[in-house]
């Protein structure tokens, strides 16, 4: 390895590693680290051992070198000579060997601990509750499962075999040029300073500029995410100012631009000193080395292995120079890691859960009651992106709710916005647990169904319509992803979808673009339904399926979803009351509390609250 070679990796790794943001790490946090680390031991150990031998080798060949320079001045043994070159070039073959091995498993393990760390920690965020993912930041989330779990790898796959290898390295270097020449490795030793001062001081510099330079660059990716999605472009062309967002983006970009500049010239310049630094370094060992060999009190080929072997003496120190700042950036990435770990779901599947019975399925809500849980129960002040978490939480929304919905019936809830309708929903299908009291399917508690029973048995249809950036057949199939060809087309016949899909491109394998946005609203929300209609479960929620839709639309899938709620167990949620008029029985929900309960005639007569909300939807002399 040359100085400047040397020179150039110690400034990258001061650069990038910097001082970590948090200086302690919580207790426990090494323990857990070497805990995980275990597990991969046995290549560990090869690993280590292999990084060992090579740092031998490299060693051996300044060595080796001298001693061939020795052998030409000396008495000029030509069979020494060859030995020695081809000794040399088995070292290097050798050397090259282990550098393809070492670099293979380092690799190799590297990508496992990624592989590891992120689906460990994709399954657990896929446990947690909705609450969670209402109040973290995406970006923050995913950069958990991307510069973390990488940050976290390196310190098994690369901070702590160059740990290893450098203090072998370095104790054989020394070794062999104390035993050479103390008197040019101490002056080697004096110019040190010259070669770490600027480092460490111009590499905290570039780690400050670096850092500066990631937040530059994450708030211009964060303004093209919300910008280039289909709803802030929309939000942008109605309502802001292109010329102004070009204007803030290009400030944005401009100081990721200046910091790009700046950085590359303190590199450049860090780097020419350090070459300098180098070349004075070799000036020495020629010099002092040169004279000491016209003396006879040293070999020339010896001034040869003392040249060599300053790349080996320089590059090691080097790096452990900065080594605990490597571990210690590793370590906070491990714990940060293993912060989301220890953040627990609220909802907790039993280990011994109670099946369903056959047939339909009755819906009951028992003393419901419920208060949203607080940040602390459910986020990290870190995936916020603040300070401090938001004290507010655990204040009761629902009080003491009775509800019967018997098996093949519809029960519809209606009632101002925020009245809790959309919260009941949610418990229905477990997105949060009840703080009190039990909401039972079949009259099994849905805390005693396994996640899989109950998603079968009870299905949702939400009022945002939401699709994935994928095919209509996977966004229909995402509940029955065995699903036949005719099975995908009957639902969307049902959900009168059959024009829309046909028309496109490529049918069922259109991809409908992020959030769905190739379709409309109308569209959007059928998707939803036939997705419904396709997994067929006993229990149906509708949480204002039909809110996006006209009139026709509105007509063609209430028609759809009388066919499919036939028999089935539904409990619909609206605003628009000309949907509900039919239900079996209709619940008026204010302030977390059931104040009306009847059928559409019966609570027209009374002149309660549903007459007063009917009243103020239709105009005097509509049909009631």
């Amino acid at each position: 390895m040359s100085m400047e070679r040397a020179a150039r990796m110690s400034m990258m790794r001061m650069s990038h590693g910097g001082a970590p943001q948090q200086t302690s790490l919580k207790p426990g946090t090494v323990r857990r680290t070497l805990g995980f680390a275990a597990q991969y031991k046995g290549k560990l150990v090869l690993f280590l051992l292999l990084s060992v031998v090579s740092a031998v080798l490299g060693v051996a060949s300044p060595v080796l070198a001298g001693d061939v320079v020795n052998a030409i001045t000396g008495d000029g043994n030509a069979d020494l000579v060859v030995r020695l070159a081809l000794l040399i070039a088995a070292v290097a073959l050798a050397d090259a060997a282990l550098s393809i091995v070492t670099r293979w498993l380092s690799s190799g393990l590297g990508e496992q601990v990624i592989f590891d760390l992120r689906t460990r920690v994709f399954e657990h965020v896929q446990r947690m509750p909705v609450a969670f993912f209402q109040r973290t930041r995406t970006g923050a989330l995913v950069s958990r499962l991307n510069n973390d779990v990488i940050g976290a790898q390196s310190a098994i796959s690369r901070t702590l075999s160059g740990v290893v290898a450098n203090v072998v390295s370095l104790a054989l270097t020394l070794a062999v040029m104390f035993s050479t020449s103390w008197q040019i490795t101490v002056l080697a030793l004096i110019l040190l300073p010259l070669f770490m001062v600027p480092a460490r001081r111009v590499g905290a510099k570039l780690a400050d500029l670096t850092r500066e330079r990631a937040g530059h660059n994450a708030a211009m990716g964060d303004q093209m995410t919300e910008r280039f999605s289909a709803p802030g472009a929309t939000l942008i062309k109605l309502w802001g100012d292109p010329k102004a967002e070009a204007e803030e983006f290009g400030r944005r970009a401009g100081r990721v631009r200046d910091t790009g500049v700046t950085i590359s010239v303190r590199q450049s310049v860090f780097t020419t000193l350090l070459t300098l630094v180098s070349a004075l370094a070799l000036a020495v060992v020629y010099g002092v080395g040169g004279l000491q060999a016209i003396a006879g009190t040293l070999d020339a080929g010896d001034v040869v292995t003392m040249a060599l072997l300053l790349t080996r003496l320089y590059a090691p120190l080097t790096s452990l120079a900065s080594a605990r700042v490597e571990i210690m950036t590793a370590l906070v990435s491990f714990e940060r890691v293993f912060e989301v770990l220890d953040l627990q779901p609220l909802m907790r599947q039993k280990k011994v859960t109670t099946p369903l019975p056959d047939g339909p399925l009755g819906l009951r809500l028992d003393g419901v009651r419920f208060a949203y849980p607080s940040a602390q129960d459910v986020s990290l002040a870190s995936l916020e992106e603040v300070a401090v978490l938001d004290t507010r939480g655990g204040q009761e929304v629902l009080h003491g709710l009775d509800v019967d919905v018997p098996a093949g019936s519809t029960v519809a809830l209606v009632g101002s916005s925020g009245a809790g309708k959309s919260t009941i929903a949610s418990l229905v299908t477990r997105l949060y647990d009840v703080s009190a009291g039990a909401v039972t399917v079949g009259g099994v508690d849905v805390r005693d169904l396994s996640f899989t029973d109950l998603q079968k048995a009870v299905g949702m249809v939400t009022q945002d319509g939401h699709l994935f950036h994928d095919t209509v057949r996977a966004n229909l199939t995402l509940a029955r992803p065995d699903a036949t060809d005719e099975e995908v087309w009957d639902a969307v016949e049902r959900a009168r979808l059959r024009p829309v899909v046909q028309a496109l491109p490529d049918g069922l394998d259109t991809v409908v673009g992020e959030r769905g946005y190739r379709l409309s609203g109308g569209e959007r929300q059928r998707m939803t339904i036939a997705r419904l209609l396709l997994a067929s479960p006993r229990v149906v929620v509708l949480d204002e399926a039909t809110a996006a839709l006209d009139s026709t639309n509105e007509k063609a899938i209430q028609d759809a979803l009388a066919e499919a709620l036939a028999g089935r167990t539904a409990m619909v949620i609206a605003h628009r009351l000309s949907t509900v008029r039919d239900a079996d029985q209709i619940l008026v929900v204010e302030d977390g509390r059931i104040v009306e309960r009847g059928t559409h005639t019966e609570l027209l007569a009374t002149s309660g609250r549903y007459a007063e909300l009917y009243r103020t939807q239709f105009a005097p002399g509509a049909d009631g």
